[in-house]
């Protein structure tokens, strides 16, 4: 990855939040992700925040990760209505019982996807040819919360029996797991995420 000072030009977003921020931006944000447990742990994460900040979803993402299984979705499909009521009751992950019943429910309909097509990664980047897609953002206020392959990817997750992934969390989806670039032009990751480099 490429080396970061506090000079460097970054993502207004990212900026002045936490250090763990400021990394997810520079590490992982963009990134092109071709790993169904990393999908599925972002796919999770992002339904988590629906309603909520990127930043309290990611401080809790240590213990999302140890409530679901490590975000293995085979394990997570086998989670029973007993483990569920269980999970309600840890404060290390957002306790609403919708997100949490969806988790595994979104489990489920992606071991369907992979069964259909190899893999859940193969599933999604073939709505980009397997290309990420690259902006061309100056400003943030720009970059859009959704665009119409968000709207056809989630009304198609939808169809599949997913929940928690409307057209704007689809679209987060794209942009933090590499299908979309779009770091704005003057970051200093947007080259990197350009050709697919952490």
């Amino acid at each position: 990855m490429a080396k970061a000072s506090k000079e460097t030009q970054r993502c207004p977003w990212a900026l002045g939040v936490s250090q763990a921020y400021l990394d997810y931006h520079d590490c992982e944000w963009g990134v092109p992700v071709r790993d169904d447990r990393r999908q599925f742990e972002f796919l999770t994460l992002e339904g988590a925040q629906a309603g909520l900040s990127w930043a309290t979803i990611l401080h809790k993402r240590d213990g999302y990760r140890r409530a679901f299984a490590g975000f293995d979705p085979g394990k997570v499909a086998r989670f029973t209505p007993r483990r569920v009521e269980k999970l309600l009751q840890d404060p290390a992950i957002v306790r609403n019982r919708l997100k949490v019943a969806s988790t595994v429910s979104n489990a489920r309909a992606f071991l369907a996807v992979q069964e259909e097509f190899g893999s859940f990664s193969d599933y999604l980047w073939d709505f980009v040819d397997g290309i990420p897609l690259q902006n061309r953002w100056r400003r943030q206020q720009d970059v859009p919360a959704w665009t119409p392959l968000s709207d056809r990817i989630s009304k198609d997750l939808k169809r599949r029996g997913f929940r928690f992934v409307g057209s704007t969390i689809i679209y987060s989806h794209l942009q933090a797991t590499g299908l979309i670039n779009d770091h704005l032009l003057d970051c200093f990751r947007y080259a990197a995420c350009q050709h697919g480099k952490p």
